[in-house]
Order: C-alpha cells, then sequence, then structure tokens
C-alpha cells in the first residue's frame, strides 16, 4: 500500500511536469485546482486502498431539471455510455453532477506525464458534458447534444 508521503513525492512530480504550484495536498491527501478558470478539478488520495479520486464538477442541475438530462446521467453512469471509465455522482444540496474516475497510485507515479494526459481528456470529457447537460435543459435533440467540444492541453502550462 501506498502512503501519503508517496503521494506527496507524486504531486511534487505532477507539480514538476505541469508546472501548477498550487498542486499541493492538505493533510487528508485532498487536492483543489481551479483549470482554464473554467472548473475545478479535485484529487483526493485514499490511503486504504492506494488510490486517487479525481472529481469534476460538471455542472448544477435546476430543481425543475427535465428526466431527460437525469436519463442522460444515469445512462452514463450505469452503462458507462461516454464516460471513459469514470462515473457521475450529484450531490444532493446542490444539485450539482460530479464526474469521478480512480487512478492507481503506483501507476500514476509510474508515468506522470501519461497521467496528465488522461487528466486532461477528464477535463475535456466534462467540458463535453457539461455542454450535453446545457443543451438537454434547453430541451435541444439528441443529435445537438453529442456536439464535439475543442480539444486543447489545460493542464500543462
Amino acid at each position: 500500500m501506498f502512503s501519503k508521503s508517496e503521494y506527496d513525492a507524486f504531486l511534487s512530480a505532477l507539480r514538476k511536469e505541469t508546472g501548477i504550484e498550487s498542486l499541493v495536498s492538505d493533510e487528508g491527501g485532498l487536492v483543489s485546482v481551479r483549470v482554464d478558470d473554467a472548473c475545478n478539478m479535485n484529487l483526493q488520495f485514499v490511503e486504504a486502498t492506494g488510490k486517487i479520486l479525481c472529481f469534476v464538477e460538471v455542472a448544477q442541475l435546476p430543481a425543475d431539471a427535465q428526466k431527460a438530462v437525469y436519463r442522460d446521467l444515469l445512462v452514463g453512469g450505469l452503462f458507462g455510455k461516454d464516460t471513459a471509465g469514470g462515473y457521475f455522482a450529484l450531490e444532493p444540496e446542490s444539485e450539482t453532477v460530479v464526474y469521478n474516475y480512480f487512478f492507481d497510485l503506483g501507476k500514476a507515479a509510474g508515468d506522470v506525464e501519461e497521467f496528465v494526459s488522461t487528466l486532461e481528456k477528464i477535463l475535456q470529457l466534462c467540458e463535453i458534458w457539461a455542454e450535453r447537460i446545457r443543451r438537454g435543459l434547453a430541451g435541444e435533440h439528441e443529435e445537438a447534444a453529442h456536439a464535439e467540444v475543442p480539444s486543447h492541453d489545460m493542464i500543462r502550462a
């Protein structure tokens, strides 16, 4: 199993790779970074499992959100449709949709560049889902909900 000090060493390598000095964990192993002034990306070390939970707030749903939006999220969560192996959660008080993805610390520390590349893909996926949710809330058709978001490097400095 991995320790918090090994996680902190990994974060040091991550800071070196990205140039983002704020990638420092608190005493509980949480890192929270604002990316491109668009979203918050969080990394939480789970010492008991040696995993890193990456979670990103995707969108906040209004109380009267159409059931089609919830259905789309449910299909994504249950069947992994368009989620790249992650899953969605809905924070009940704020009704915020959160995308979650687990990394193995050993594997992530073994290839920091690949970890950063995967984080960038996760952020792009969250952009796509945010747009998809926005379109669903506006009642737009399914075809429009699958519009592509341009690819770009969000993490690297």
